[in-house]
């Protein structure tokens, strides 16, 4: 059932008011296409019976103290091709702890709040010291692997919706998100490089998830439907990828916000990369930026370090 809700959501230097219509979410229901796959179809690793109820000491997400190399100048070719359109993007090289950026705004998250989401999920079960459900792992699977709404709609009140995402945050590092208003979960507030402290919280070492739970969220990842693969995928050359994409219209605008985070490999090394986008005029359109903007970002970030490395 489609429905209305206008919300006010506070940028950085200023307010923006706009109206979202979909599933809850905001985004349009037919992105969502694909059956997700069975538990079966994960591996044993991510079985959601193995997330853990043992709760690790919670610690902040690493974070490079290095100057972020500047993906400026790799990403003209794309930004000028840009109209209304914003970007930002962040990537981690995982061996070095070395950053590449370029810009700092703040973005909806659309889907890939759902990663987050998870994640708060298995904090809160490893406080309360038990697995998660039988109907909390269906959920799960399909809200990342399908990126189902209605499944991200019922874990959203499970947790505490925006209160408990933000409480979870705390613990995971992210230090630019807010959680969205009300039972509106698409529109949750973040930024690239937040994104790479909850991805460095997903597929790090440091991390108040325990070993199982970050095995489970990274299983999912690598297991979405195949409609979904796009988007930093682009930028891999081997190796397996796990994302999670994010993609949600505005009803006021009919602009598209487009985003995608994950873990890729490429040319031997391994990077967490987020990019987000908004004001696109279409989902294509949308995805082709993304894409175009991951490669580019990739290609100029693995030259640096290669430029860097010992002959």
């Amino acid at each position: 059932m489609a429905w209305t809700v206008t919300s006010v959501v506070i940028l950085i230097g200023g307010a923006a008011a706009y109206a979202l219509t979909g599933g809850n979410s905001g985004e349009s229901s037919a992105s969502a296409d694909g059956k997700a796959p069975s538990p079966s179809a994960v591996s044993a690793r991510a079985k959601a019976d193995e997330a853990p109820a043992d709760a690790s000491k919670p610690s902040p997400s690493p974070a490079s103290t290095r100057k972020p190399f500047d993906l400026g100048p790799a990403l003209a070719p794309v930004t000028a091709l840009f109209g209304d359109n914003r970007m930002s993007v962040a990537m981690l090289d995982v061996e070095t702890g070395a950053m590449a950026t370029y810009g700092h705004d703040v973005f909806d998250t659309a889907s890939i709040v759902k990663v987050d989401i998870l994640a708060t999920l298995l904090l809160q079960a490893q406080d309360q010291g038990r697995r998660l459900s039988t109907e909390e792992r269906a959920q799960s699977a399909a809200m990342i692997q399908k990126s189902d709404n209605e499944s991200t709609s019922a874990l959203w009140t499970r947790i505490g919706s925006a209160s408990g995402l933000d409480a979870a945050n705390e613990r995971l590092g992210l230090f630019q998100t807010q959680g969205g208003s009300g039972t509106v979960w698409g529109i949750t507030q973040t930024t690239a490089e937040d994104q790479i402290r909850l991805l460095q919280s997903v597929f790090g070492d440091k991390s108040p998830l325990s070993e199982a739970s970050r095995a489970y969220i990274q299983d999912l990842m690598r297991h979405v439907v195949g409609s979904q693969t796009w988007g930093v995928s682009a930028a891999a050359d081997s190796g397996t990828t796990a994302l999670k994409n994010g993609w949600l219209k505005r009803t006021q605008t009919k602009k598209w916000d487009v985003n995608s985070i994950g873990r890729i490999e490429r040319e031997g090394r391994v990077y967490l990369m987020a990019v987000l986008l908004n004001g696109c005029s279409t989902q294509e359109v949308g995805i082709s930026i993304v894409e175009q903007a991951s490669r580019a970002s990739a290609t100029a970030f693995s030259r640096k370090l290669g430029e860097k490395s010992p002959t």
